[in-house]
């Protein structure tokens, strides 16, 4: 099996982090099963809507580019999952998105949910994605750490003091969510998530924390695995119909459109 996983960080500014995520995830994949991590540059750096939706555009022909390669299943990579549903109407192969995979799955953990963000811009989103996901009623409170992902570089560069820094300042902001309820917390980007994901057995007081990079990958393998046992794939109806070959012919040639203009103009 081989899974395609996109990040939204750029390959050579946070190297010690994209080394760390392709090292983990296929140190945790299921025998036989491999992973490669892609980037994005620039990379989502200006934290907001149009950043996330320029980011989505490239994601989603980096997924058009994957299937034809002959990947088996695509992740989304990034928590707030843009793109997503597009992604899903168009590629046949399954698409996983970190968010809503890791939201589902800490939903049956417990009633009321935390997220710890890398920053506030993310807050509204997160909620968005909640309601989108059906699941606004379960979230207790969103924090932003009021990070970037550069900040993670020493603790993934094997840094111990940073990673234990780090650590205490996402306890910190996650406190306050137990306060108001939370009895879950979600790191709510890969970046946090794979912090923790060395941290077996990760509370802060009662409430489990979640790896969201692991919960998005075994997500990932088990739709492929139900696809080939069952055939089981996403409705084409209304929700996710699949996009005909000229859509996909069309989007993919505006992307290399706009690549061509963007390098005439530097």
């Amino acid at each position: 099996m081989r899974i395609f996983w996109q990040s939204f960080v750029d390959r050579t500014t946070s190297a010690p982090y994209m080394a760390r995520l392709a090292a983990y995830l296929n140190e945790i994949a299921a025998p036989g099963t491999s992973v490669h991590v892609e980037g994005i540059t620039p990379a989502d750096r200006d934290f907001g809507r149009l950043s996330e939706f320029r980011c989505a555009i490239q994601a989603v022909d980096n997924g058009l580019a994957a299937q034809e390669r002959g990947f088996d299943a695509y992740v989304m990579g990034h928590f707030q999952d843009p793109g997503l549903y597009e992604l899903r109407s168009a590629l046949t192969i399954p698409v996983t998105g970190v968010g809503e995979a890791t939201l589902l799955a800490a939903s049956q953990l417990g009633r009321r949910l935390g997220l710890v963000t890398l920053d506030s811009a993310f807050e509204v989103w997160h909620y968005e994605q909640a309601d989108r996901y059906g699941l606004a009623g379960r979230i207790a409170h969103v924090t932003g750490m009021g990070c970037r992902p550069e900040d993670f570089s020493a603790a993934f560069a094997g840094d111990a003091e940073a990673k234990a820094r780090m650590l205490r300042d996402f306890t910190a902001c996650a406190q306050p969510l137990l306060d108001r309820g939370a009895d879950v917390v979600i790191p709510a980007g890969v970046l946090p998530g794979l912090l923790i994901a060395s941290e077996h057995g990760f509370k802060i007081g009662h409430a489990p924390v979640v790896n969201c990079a692991a919960v998005a990958l075994k997500s990932a393998e088990m739709w492929v695995q139900l696809r080939r046992l069952n055939g089981t794939e996403p409705s084409r109806g209304p929700s996710f119909a699949l996009a005909n070959e000229r859509a996909r012919e069309d989007f993919r040639a505006a992307v290399a459109h706009t690549t061509i203009a963007e390098s005439k103009t530097r």
